[in-house]
């Protein structure tokens, strides 16, 4: 064993100290998202076919002239996927701080990954 390999416990230790509530949160969420078998928003990438896990962060009712939408940003840790439903005012559920698991194919809109209508399964209020 070398030496940097006994360090790297006491190094790990001394960074959860140190770090913020944010990172914590967010290390966290990366370690449930990798348990239930989700991909990281991080490295999905356009077109590509993913299931991202996560909390959402936050849930707005876009009204439109032609089309209402409801979009909600889902944060996994490592980056944020918008989750847009067309043609929905509200879903029974989709609101802040709740957990879910998004399927769908990766968009990007504005510089920022959405998956429209996505297959979605919420995990229970903990």
């Amino acid at each position: 064993m070398t030496i940097d390999e006994r360090r790297s416990p006491l190094r790990r230790f001394i960074q959860r100290l140190t770090a913020s509530e944010a990172e914590l949160d967010a290390e966290q969420l990366q370690r449930e998202s990798a348990e239930c078998g989700a991909v990281p928003a991080g490295t999905c990438r356009r077109g590509q076919l993913a299931s991202v896990s996560g909390r959402l962060r936050t849930v707005v009712y876009t009204p439109r002239t032609n089309l209402p939408t409801l979009e909600a940003d889902l944060y996994d840790g490592s980056d944020v996927v918008t989750l847009v439903w067309l043609g929905r005012r509200h879903i029974a559920g989709i609101e802040p701080g709740r957990q879910l698991t998004a399927r769908g194919r990766i968009a990007v809109r504005d510089d920022r990954k959405v998956m429209y209508n996505p297959h979605y399964e919420l995990e229970a209020p903990r």
